[in-house]
């Protein structure tokens, strides 16, 4: 078993990002509602929230609610929401004593009213903290990133505010929701999927990636740790040779 301890703090992801899967299938194998999964998921982001912020870890990235979310049955959708308004609250005072400020990325003026003005407060109110940034995923969806970057590269062209010949990699990152974060180290993915589901794909571009079978709500600071543990002991060579990198 791994303890916080066995995790080497030299070797940790600047940014770690997680796909949390499994909450509905969770639910169904207990014979609940999907909502309810939803529910008890909650616990598994406070513990790693939790987790990350003690190891040191720069930046996390959840993916909480991405653009084809919006299709599921409305009874699951209105309770997710209802959960981000209620768990923002709660947590207000656990991102301040951990020195966590909250980010958001996606189309997140499509949210509902009040769950907007409360994401907008509580990251209002944690603004000044400069530990982790904990960045909610919320109406996210990577090929929609793209093409609105796209899209406003292309405008900048046509009023001849750049010059096409000067766009690389760094234009193009400046115009993504994540602009202000690091690119991705390390991706989580729970439930035993092996799909990357339209999250960051630019960002994990090197990322390494660590798939799991257990649900989320089941994700504990121990599969967090083993998750990082795998991290670790893996050669990042970035297109290079081992030999380069010794």
């Amino acid at each position: 078993m791994n303890t916080i301890e066995d995790i080497k703090k030299g070797r940790l992801p600047g940014h770690l990002a997680i796909i949390m899967d499994g909450n509905g299938r969770w639910a169904k194998e207990r014979g609940k509602l999907r909502v309810f999964g939803h529910q008890n998921g909650v616990e598994a982001v406070r513990q790693t929230v939790e987790t990350a912020a003690k190891l040191g870890i720069g930046h996390l990235t959840l993916y909480a609610f991405s653009t084809e979310n919006w299709k599921r049955p409305k009874l699951e959708v209105d309770t997710l929401m209802r959960l981000l308004v209620t768990s923002l609250r709660k947590e207000l005072k656990t991102l301040n004593e951990n020195n966590i400020s909250l980010n958001a990325i996606g189309r997140v003026d499509t949210l509902p009213e009040k769950a907007l003005k409360e994401l907008r407060e509580v990251i209002r109110k944690t603004s000044e903290n400069d530990g982790m940034t904990l960045t909610l995923a919320l109406s996210y969806g990577s090929r929609d990133e793209i093409t609105t970057a796209v899209k406003a590269i292309a405008s900048k062209v046509k009023n001849s505010i750049i010059s096409p010949e000067i766009i690389d990699e760094s234009i193009i990152n400046d115009h993504l929701y994540t602009r202000n974060l690091p690119d991705v180290d390390l991706l989580i993915r729970t439930s035993g999927e092996y799909r990357i589901s339209n999250f960051l794909l630019w960002q994990i571009a090197y990322a390494e990636l660590y798939f799991t079978d257990v649900f989320w709500p089941d994700f504990s600071e121990q599969h967090l740790l083993e998750a990082l543990k795998s991290y670790q002991n893996r050669e990042r060579r970035f297109g290079k040779i081992s030999e380069q990198l010794n």
